[in-house]
């Protein structure tokens, strides 16, 4: 996978996020806030904002992380609907936010943004959300590649 090695990640998402794997194109990113399951990929490839400025290969791939990602946050997380979004309206860098939603949130059925104060993870919590996540993202990486 061509991943640019001048690439580096936005100031604004090493700040309010928390990096918990490296996959084939992208880095997977925590959200930090515990009021939900929030991912986010961030293509390592430098100066890209929108998902069709990456090459053939690279948007294929990207398509295959985020199905791939999708599928085990909602088999982990028992979740009622999966939330895919490229804003990019504040910070420019290309990433896909991916966040489990469940008909019982507080903000269903509006979008999350703007809608409440983040909750950073505890240490405990954000281990447990490791132990829960990680091996099972590990073994289909494994698979996968």
């Amino acid at each position: 996978m061509n991943v640019n090695n001048e690439f580096s990640l936005h100031p604004q998402l090493a700040k309010d996020s928390i990096e918990l794997a490296q996959l084939p194109l992208s880095t997977l990113l925590l959200c930090n806030d515990s009021t939900y399951p929030w991912f986010i990929l961030v293509p390592r490839v430098a100066d890209i904002n929108e998902i069709y400025q990456l090459d053939w290969q690279q948007q294929q791939q990207l398509l295959n992380e985020s199905s791939l990602l999708s599928e085990l946050l909602m088999q982990t997380f028992q979740g009622d609907k999966m939330n895919i979004a490229a804003l990019g309206n504040v910070v420019e860098q290309l990433h896909l936010h991916h966040v489990v939603r469940y008909k019982s949130d507080a903000c269903w059925p509006k979008p999350i943004w703007g809608q409440q104060p983040l909750v950073a993870y505890d240490e405990q919590s954000l281990q447990a959300l490791k132990e829960k996540l990680l091996p099972q993202l590990k073994a289909v990486l494994a698979t996968y590649r």
